[in-house]
Parts: C-alpha cells; sequence; structure tokens
C-alpha cells in the first residue's frame, strides 16, 4: 500500500500519544509531535523522497532516528517501535484523545485508576459518575466529558482538507493517465473547499471505449469496492476515505459538475429557478421538454437561468444567487494575489529555518516583497518564546540582513501573547520598535464568553496592537473555538483601526468563512497568513486562500494583497 505524508503523520502522533499517556520523557513526546507537524504541513511526498534516496534529515525536526522510522514506514507500511507500545498499552487507548477535553494525561489517569481504555468503557464510567472523583476530574468535568461523547458518537467521520488533498489529488492525476480519458476533476465538498470533507467525488469524461472504470477500481490503495459500473463506481481507500467517481458524457460534463459539486441547498435553489423558466436541471443537462439546451459547460447551466457563473466556493444558499441575480457576486481573491505573509517563525522560537531561510523561501516560492517575522513571546515557553533582550537582538538581526537581501524585505514582528487580563506579553518599549505587532490567545481558552471577549477588546485597545491571529483559537477536530463575541471583536478591529487573520494552517483556517464575511461587511481588513514554521510552509496559503474565497473576500479586502509600499502606512497606523 503506498505511504502518504498524512499515513507518516498519524503514526507519528500516535507513538507521540502513546508516549505521553506512559508518561515518557517529553522532549521524546514532542519531537514524535514536531515530526507529524513537519509531515502534514510537507509540500513534497516523503515516499517520493525515499525513493530517490533524498537526506530526510534535512527536512525539519527529523534527525537520523526519525528519518530511520520514515522509511521504515514507506517500506512495510509500519513502525516496529508503534507495534511494541500497543503491547505495553491498549492500542484502543488512544480513540480516547478524540473527546474534546481528554489529553494524555487525563487519559492516563483514566487507564490506571479506573483501567478505561475503549469508549464504551468511558461511557459506562460517565453513565455510574465513577470519574468525578479521580484527582483532578470532579463533577464539571465529568459533565463535559458526558457532552463531549454525545457530540462524537452524533459525527460522522470527516477528514481535514489538507489531508483529503494528499490522497485525492495523487488519485485524480493518476487517472488522468488512463488512455481515452479526456477530463477528471475532483467535485464535492472539496471543490467547494470545505475545511473538511466527508468523502470525494471525482468526475470524468472519457470516450466511451476508455478503460478508466477498471482502472479506478483496481487502485492499489482501495480497501473496499462498493459499487463497480461502466459509468459509477465507489470505493472506500484503506485510509477510510470513501471516493465516488462518475463517468459523463462531454455534452453534460458541465452540468454533472454543478450536480455533483452542491452543495444541494445551492443546487435546489438553481433547480427552482430553472422550474420558474419551464427548464429541468439534472446532472445531464439542462433540458426544454426533451430538447437539451444547456450543460456541456457550468457557464452554460448558470445561463441556462439568467445567473453568471458563481464560483464553487460560495456555492453554500447563502445569498450568492442574489447576488448574481443583481449584479454584485465577489470578484475572489487568487492566490497569486497575495504579496506577502505577515505571521512566520524562525529558529528563534520554534521555528525550524533561518532569517535568511525564510526569506528566500518566501521570495523564490511565492515572489513574495515582504515577510513579517513574528516569534512568540516568552510567556509561551514550550515554543521557545522570546524576551525582550532577545526579540532586541532580533530587531538588529533583522535590520543586518534587510542590507543583503534583494528582492524581499523582512517585516520586524511579534506574535505576543495576550493575557488574561488583557495586557500584552512584552513592554511597549519594545513592541514600539517594531513594524507591527500580532496579538493572540494560548492560554485560558476556557473563559466565559463575556471575560474572553473583554480580554481580547482590551489587547486590541492597546496602541502597538496591529493584528489579531487565529481569532477563534480553534483546531479543527480537535478543540473547539474558545467562546467569544466575534462581532463584538470584528467592530472593534473597525473602531480601532487593526486587522485580523485568517491563519491559513490546515489545522486552524480561522478566521471561520462566515466571520470572514462579516468583517467584510464591516469593512475590516484580513490578513491571509501561513503561520509558517518553515519554509516548506508557505504552501499551505492555498488552503487559507479557499477559506478567504468562502467568505466572500475580493483582492481589495485582504490586507496582504497591498505592496509593501501600501502596506507600511497601514501597519503604521494601529501603532
Amino acid at each position: 500500500m503506498p505511504i502518504h505524508n498524512a499515513d507518516i503523520a498519524a503514526i507519528f502522533e500516535e507513538i507521540a500519544d502513546l508516549l505521553e499517556i506512559d508518561s515518557a520523557n517529553v522532549f521524546r513526546v514532542r519531537a514524535y509531535r514536531n515530526a507529524a507537524r513537519t509531515l502534514q504541513e510537507l509540500g513534497k511526498d516523503v515516499r517520493t523522497m525515499v525513493e530517490k534516496d533524498d537526506d530526510l534529515t534535512r527536512l525539519p525536526g527529523i534527525g537520523d532516528d526519525l528519518a530511520h522510522k520514515i522509511r521504515e514506514i514507506v517500506e512495510t507500511g509500519h513502525c516496529v517501535m508503534l507495534d511494541k507500545l500497543h503491547k505495553q498499552l491498549p492500542s484502543t487507548i488512544t480513540e480516547l484523545l478524540k473527546i474534546p477535553g481528554l489529553g494524555p494525561k487525563r487519559v492516563s489517569a483514566l487507564y490506571h485508576e479506573l483501567d478505561i481504555h475503549t469508549m464504551a468503557q468511558l461511557q459506562r464510567a460517565v453513565r455510574d459518575h465513577r470519574i468525578q472523583a479521580l484527582p483532578g476530574f470532579g463533577e464539571k468535568t465529568e459533565m463535559h466529558i458526558a457532552d463531549a461523547l454525545a457530540i462524537h458518537a452524533s459525527n460522522t467521520s470527516r477528514f481535514k482538507l489538507a489531508v483529503a488533498a494528499q490522497y485525492a489529488e495523487p488519485l485524480a492525476a493518476w487517472l488522468r493517465t488512463t488512455p481515452r480519458v479526456q477530463q477528471v476533476v475532483i467535485a464535492g465538498s472539496y471543490r467547494r473547499a470545505r475545511e473538511t470533507v466527508g468523502d470525494i467525488d471525482i468526475l470524468i469524461t472519457a470516450i466511451s471505449d476508455s478503460p478508466v472504470m477498471a482502472r479506478f477500481c483496481g487502485y492499489d490503495e482501495i480497501a473496499e469496492v462498493l459499487s463497480h459500473g461502466p459509468t459509477r463506481s465507489s470505493v472506500v481507500l484503506k485510509c477510510k476515505l470513501q471516493v465516488d467517481t462518475r463517468v459523463v458524457n462531454p455534452e453534460s460534463y458541465g452540468a454533472a459538475l454543478h450536480y455533483f459539486t452542491g452543495s444541494k441547498a445551492h443546487n435546489i435553489a438553481i433547480r427552482r429557478l430553472g422550474q420558474e423558466r419551464g427548464l429541468k436541471i439534472n446532472e445531464y443537462g439542462v433540458f426544454k421538454g426533451q430538447a437539451r439546451i444547456a450543460g456541456e459547460t457550468e457557464e452554460s447551466v448558470y445561463q441556462a437561468v439568467g445567473l453568471p457563473f458563481i464560483p464553487p466556493e460560495l456555492r453554500e444558499d447563502r445569498g450568492e444567487i442574489e447576488a448574481a441575480r443583481h449584479g454584485y457576486l465577489p470578484r475572489l481573491i487568487e492566490l497569486s494575489d497575495l504579496k506577502g505573509d505577515l505571521h512566520a517563525h524562525s529558529k528563534a522560537s520554534d521555528g525550524h529555518d533561518t532569517l535568511k531561510e525564510m526569506a528566500q523561501a518566501a521570495l523564490l516560492q511565492r515572489s513574495f516583497e515582504y515577510l513579517a517575522i513574528t516569534e512568540h513571546s516568552s510567556r509561551l515557553t514550550i515554543a521557545r518564546g522570546l524576551d525582550s533582550v532577545q526579540l532586541t537582538k532580533q530587531i538588529d538581526e533583522i535590520d543586518r540582513l534587510n542590507e543583503q537581501l534583494k528582492g524581499i524585505t523582512l517585516l520586524k514582528g511579534i506574535e505576543v501573547d495576550i493575557l488574561e487580563d488583557g495586557s500584552l506579553d512584552l513592554p511597549d518599549w519594545v513592541l514600539g520598535k517594531l513594524d507591527l505587532v500580532v496579538g493572540a490567545v494560548h492560554s485560558r481558552f476556557g473563559l466565559s464568553r463575556a471575560r474572553q471577549t473583554e480580554r481580547i477588546l482590551r489587547a486590541m485597545d492597546h496602541p502597538h496592537f496591529t493584528l489579531l491571529a487565529h481569532p477563534s483559537g480553534r483546531l479543527i477536530d480537535k478543540r473547539e473555538p474558545y467562546n467569544v463575541d466575534m462581532l463584538r471583536i470584528i467592530r472593534k478591529a473597525k473602531e480601532r483601526g487593526c486587522y485580523l487573520e485568517l491563519n491559513a494552517h490546515p489545522e486552524r483556517l480561522d478566521l471561520l468563512d462566515t466571520y470572514c464575511q462579516a468583517a467584510k461587511g464591516e469593512g475590516v481588513l484580513i490578513s491571509i497568513n501561513s503561520d509558517a514554521h518553515s519554509v516548506l510552509d508557505f504552501d499551505n496559503l492555498r488552503f487559507g486562500v479557499g477559506q478567504a474565497r468562502r467568505g466572500w473576500l475580493e483582492k481589495k479586502n485582504v490586507l496582504n494583497t497591498r505592496s509593501l509600499q501600501e502596506l507600511r502606512p497601514l501597519l503604521k497606523r494601529t501603532m
């Protein structure tokens, strides 16, 4: 079975979980977590690197031991160390970590004190009120676990967009090499850039005698073939991702692409418009009686109901049809519109590459004019945050480096912790020396809505505050957003003249698309940032742009589409 980066990352995450549950050395645990993060964010295919015998130790955070394990996993499909850990601890125990609020330390306590290592055992313990008696838990924690279990039970399995891409895009590329295949497009929620996808829909046009369906059902990553026909097939990959394919005639391609892209609500609304005109719209085309009058392209489908083309990311029945009807559809931002990145880290804190390496990567990979270096501040000790003295030294280092760099400018910044009382983690005298100050909440996520909101509002009132990082604090499928009044935050940004971030990291994609739309409505600029911790992370910006497009953002609504000359006054006005 071919191994993808996500597969290796999942193994390393499980090793880290089991080590932490077993109270292993914190640095050993962190090494596996960092390696997993590197692989999740890596734009290159590790399997290809192994096949080419590339030096894996050149990857951020990958030493000889981890490089050996990566090769082992690619070549054998498993890891001996994980096998050993499964003999020491029940393999089911890591499932408990999927319950919000249950970190490795609590799972360890549940296992060692109550012998809980399955979801069923956890549910029984909650029902019998045995958990609240454990030190460090209590009745309130038990109630939170009960609520989280109920939510978990109701959720269907979904894949983060970036993880789904690792499986869907190679499969689509492979299908394109099939004889007599004309087009292969990934449709569904993937094409709409949803932050998670439940399954993958692939649409194919091909000459009638193409062997594409047989080739699809013979793909070597398939665990189960659910159905196999000449025009429709459905399979489940070994990673548990379901993939449905459909072969259509070229004259129906646009109608089928529209139909299988969705969303369901959008499609229903379009069909209703068609019915008002006496038309029937389905995946085969647009029909007037028995005659097909449109359907070869998506544009023709929309034209048949009197509308211009609506971009896939907007198709959620959230006002896009009305906007199209009245001629005010947004001209959505493109990845190429970005002129720089205002949130990145170097080796000075928890990044993996030097200032110069980060600058060169931003220039060569994205043709950026500028890159803001925003290390963590000292309160975030796990990320080796900088204190005032260390930050001052970095300011001087960036000034010296800018004298040497050609084609790109490094901006001096900091990702400063917003403390519980709304103050910032570093003093004014050093913050005033920077080009921008990125404020972030990294602690006390459980504050009440009122206290969390006031905390952030007070921080935004700080005279040096420029940009609010990952505004909701969520990690997709791992940590819920903290409880905050986002509309008040957006309006505060407007009042204060500062900005909000759309963090493009695949685990964050934060702001939510609906809040992007709200910020746009209030005239607040959004900065789409990579939060890069290595030279490989700038590739994640495409996911941030996808989220921005879902939020109706245009080039003019995004702060870092400005040239450096245009940007500097905008940054200065917040200081």
